[in-house]
Parts: structure tokens; sequence; C-alpha cells
């Protein structure tokens, strides 16, 4: 059953130049593999982890840095690989599968999240587990 939904849409000429006036930002916002991507990249990213909020209704127990978007391969879908407080929380409010699309074009990044309860879908990636960090030579761009 779908409990949430969320999409977030980000300007990504605006994300670069409030990235280069606080590069700091970059340490609170991401860990350090998503990191090592281009700014559009990381606008998707940011746009995903927004609309991961929306999904759950709310930031309480949430930190950026314990939610990653990875890839782990090019012919598979982006996953969110949560840890932390952020992993207890999805898990607490019953959610067994997260589904995320990603997409950039015309300067514009956006994210789409469907949080489910109970079990996991054939196609979805259940948000149990800990991190699962994707290998440096992965894809870094959402398809």
């Amino acid at each position: 059953m779908i409990v949430g939904i969320g999409v977030d849409l980000v300007d990504i000429p605006r994300f670069e130049r409030t990235v280069e006036r606080t590069p700091k930002l970059l340490e609170r916002l991401f860990t350090a593999h998503e990191r090592e991507l281009p700014l559009r990249s990381l606008a998707a990213r940011y746009a995903a982890k927004e609309a991961l909020i929306k999904a759950l209704g709310g930031s309480d127990g949430i930190h950026w840095v314990d939610i990653e978007i990875a890839r782990l391969g090019e012919s598979l879908p982006p996953r969110f690989a949560l840890s932390g407080s952020t992993a207890e929380v999805v898990a607490a409010r019953g959610i067994g599968t997260l589904h995320l699309s990603l997409s950039h074009d015309a300067g514009l990044a956006i994210a789409y999240v469907v949080a489910e309860s109970g079990g996991a879908a054939d196609d979805a990636e259940p948000v149990e587990g800990g991190l699962d960090v994707p290998e440096p030579e992965d894809p870094e761009e959402p398809r």
C-alpha cells in the first residue's frame, strides 16, 4: 500500500550558484561518495532527498548524510541507501519499499518518490539493511 508520495524540482544553475557561495553545504547534504559527482548529479540527488522527506511526511529524525542515492549499474535504476537514524525512522513508519525516479534536462532536476508499506515489490528496492555504496567506477548520471 502506498503510504507517501513526494516530488521535488531543482533549478540546476541556482543550485550551482548556491554551492559556489557556500561550499560547506556539500558536506551537510551529501555523502563522501556523492560529493565526487558533478553538480548537476548532486542537484538531482538533492531533489531525491527532498522528495523522500515529503513522502515521509516530514523531516523528524531524518539526516541528509544518512540518505545516499546509489547507482549500482548502468542498466539498474537509482535507489536509496539509508543508514543511521534515517533508516530507523523509515522502518518505524512501516515503509518496506521506496521507489525513486530521477531526471534532469533543460537546467532542471526532478525526483519522484513513492513510499510503500508492507512487503517489497519485485521491481523495487527494499529499504532494509545498511548503506550500500556503489563502486567509484559506476555510472554517475541517472538515466
